[in-house]
């Protein structure tokens, strides 16, 4: 039986008749406690962590004997050749885990560890990790010189500088998010493309594909073709040919043994250059393997208004990257775009297309973009940026280097000219300082990593809004132009006194409004109310898509236990509000937990009769202590 997490979620498994046998609960009492651990998967909830994403080669060299790996005419110790190895490594990035801890980074972001092809395409190496080789094997430049790069073989001694780093990362409660590539292999280096191997063992090759593991169509040449986008070629990367169930074995095997050494969450790649059919068997298989792990995929562009980035986010069993609120906020602050904020708030307002918006991760720029900085140098208008994406909905992440300002803009600061080698380390800047303290805000305020947000102003210059979740509230006001003043300003947080969280000014609330109210220029003002948190043996966190309400409509979870009123829908369990599209609640199960228990969701209507789930009944082994996941479609009409 699988040792049970702190964090935890529930899915039921199929099970054999003689499981069935050993472990169904008495007839005579349905609920009664069963020992059914195995019956439900666990599902990482990742809401209120800070992602910090590394391009691993130049962050920090810690281990300079192993710079140049195998190749040393791809490693540069000048760092003048941007397309060359300059010696970051995984000893590096524990060097510097305190420092990232001391900022609020609770989850490390990496490029690709696999062991990547050695050579020159178009004068770069592989240095972002995305032309791989062997998926079973770390590149050699990123642990010790004298070590084995084969994860199979260090399986049972778990002894590599890679397994130093999870233990690390795990010991300060931090996660490892690790990026994946099932979408292609590498380019043709020197007439050499496509050669995979599975560790160390060759077993195709684009060149000489009698199995068919690549397609060959060509590269994309008309990007509003879907099947272009799908079976052509990226930039004359080998695409795999996902048909091939060899392919989807070896690559799910592979992703799998890196999750067996404890990596927490998976970023994966080009997503869209593949169909949803195969991402959901994807997730499907992993998921079994690890079924608490967090997956987000890179769909290039998404934006709520692309249908397809918008169907893949909802049915293919992970998240997304939010490049749709990303280009918003470059336009608006970056920019400075005559539209402003209301180019940021018109994002927000298409939340509801998605059934998991508050779990996007949101970003201002990443290794595919110019920086921040190299569209606008002003400090100031990057703080509004990193103040509005640790606020709002979504999981924020933070490009490696920008709370020290890092940015190279020559040719405009794009590729490769955005992922210069991180230069210092200082502790004391004012970036640096308002992550850790926004960070820290997402951990201890429920209303800022799970609640409803809902804008009270807007301007092209001044955006204010409030997060809400049950009695937790966080008002937050940010001005890009010039100091202005509110005679009032709607802010719903309880009457007295409260303090800014950045700025420590300190602002007095009389009826749920602040008056008097100054922006300085580019300031950012985040007020945080904590009132009472739920408190459970067993925390359910309960989220139903696909039901559409009208004011005054509310929804609640009924159910045969005495946490959900025991059917009485008097005593059911209210869900709150999120967006047009998702009603959410923590749930607290004392005497259920452990227990089977069944469950529906109600609407209640003013002045009608209560509108019912037209199913039997949703089914659920609750664990026995920690917290799990709902993830629900209401699974009814509305009536005439």
């Amino acid at each position: 039986m699988v040792s049970q997490p702190s964090q935890t979620s529930s899915a039921q498994y199929a099970v054999s008749n003689t499981d069935k046998e050993k472990l169904n609960p008495s007839v005579e009492n349905p609920s009664e406690e069963v020992d059914l651990e195995f019956l439900y998967t666990r599902d990482m909830e990742f809401r209120q962590e800070t992602i910090y994403f590394i391009v691993v080669d130049r962050f920090c060299d810690g281990d300079p004997d192993n710079s140049e790996g195998p190749n040393a005419e791809l490693y540069d110790p000048a760092m003048e050749d941007w397309g060359k190895y300059w010696g970051g490594d995984l000893q590096g990035l524990i060097d510097k885990l305190d420092y990232l801890k001391n900022m609020g980074v609770t989850a490390i972001w990496l490029t690709p560890l696999f062991e990547q092809v050695e050579g020159l395409f178009i004068e770069s190496a592989a240095i972002h990790g995305y032309w791989t080789r062997d998926f079973k094997r770390i590149n050699p430049r990123f642990i010790g010189k004298d070590e084995e790069p084969s994860l199979n073989k260090t399986q049972e001694t778990r002894d590599t500088t890679f397994d130093c780093l999870i233990a690390e990362l795990h010991k300060r409660n931090m996660k490892l998010v690790l990026d994946i590539v099932c979408n292609h292999s590498n380019p043709d280096i020197d007439g050499v493309k496509g050669e995979l191997y599975d560790d160390g063992v060759k077993i195709a090759d684009f060149n000489d594909d009698k199995d068919n593991w690549y397609h060959h169509y060509g590269e994309v040449n008309d990007w509003e073709n879907e099947w272009q986008v799908q079976n052509c070629e990226l930039s004359g990367l080998a695409t795999f040919n996902e048909n091939n169930i060899l392919y989807r074995q070896y690559i799910k095997s592979a992703i799998e043994q890196w999750l067996d050494r404890g990596v927490d969450a998976l970023r994966v790649d080009t997503v869209k250059h593949m169909p949803i059919w195969f991402w959901q068997e994807f997730n499907a298989d992993i998921r079994h393997r690890k079924p608490d792990v967090f997956i987000f995929g890179e769909w290039i562009f998404s934006h709520p208004l692309d249908e397809r980035s918008v169907e893949f986010a909802n049915h293919s069993g992970m998240s997304i990257l939010d490049f749709g609120l990303c280009s918003a906020i470059r336009s608006a602050l970056a920019e400075g775009a005559e539209e402003g904020f209301h180019l940021i708030q018109d994002i927000f307002k298409e939340d509801y297309r998605y059934n998991g918006a508050t779990e996007l991760v949101t970003f201002i720029d990443n290794h595919d973009m110019p920086r921040f900085q190299s569209l606008n140098p002003d400090p100031d208008i990057l703080r509004l940026a990193i103040a509005l994406i640790m606020t709002s909905r979504g999981i924020p992440c933070i490009y490696y280097g920008t709370e020290q300002y890092l940015h190279d803009d020559t040719d405009g600061g794009d590729d490769p000219y955005n992922r210069p080698m991180m230069e210092k380390w200082d502790r004391d800047t004012e970036l640096y300082r308002c992550i850790r303290l926004l960070s820290g805000l997402r951990r201890l305020n429920p209303a800022v990593s799970l609640g409803s947000q809902w804008q009270k102003y807007v301007t092209p210059d001044v955006y204010c809004y409030i997060r809400s979740y049950g009695n937790c509230m966080c008002f937050v006001a940010m001005n890009r132009g010039e100091v202005i003043t509110f005679d009032a300003i709607t802010c719903d947080l309880p009457d007295g006194e409260h303090t800014c969280i950045l700025t420590r000014r300190k602002f007095q609330v009389t009826d749920g409004t602040i008056e008097d109210l100054e922006l300085d220029s580019q300031e950012a003002i985040v007020i945080s109310y904590i009132g009472e948190r739920v408190k459970g043996q067993t925390l359910v966190r309960a989220q139903l898509n696909g039901v559409y309400t009208q004011p005054g409509e509310r929804i609640v979870v009924t159910g045969n236990c005495p946490e959900l009123g025991n059917w009485d829908i008097v005593k059911a369990y209210p869900l709150e509000y999120i967006n047009q599209n998702t009603w959410f609640a923590e749930i607290p199960f004392n005497e259920s937990a452990g227990k089977l228990i069944t469950y529906k969701y109600v609407m209640l209507r003013e002045d009608k009769s209560p509108l019912r789930e037209n199913l039997v009944s949703r089914h659920w082994v609750l664990a026995k202590e920690g917290m799990v996941k709902w993830r629900d479609i209401w699974a009814s009409g509305r009536e005439a």
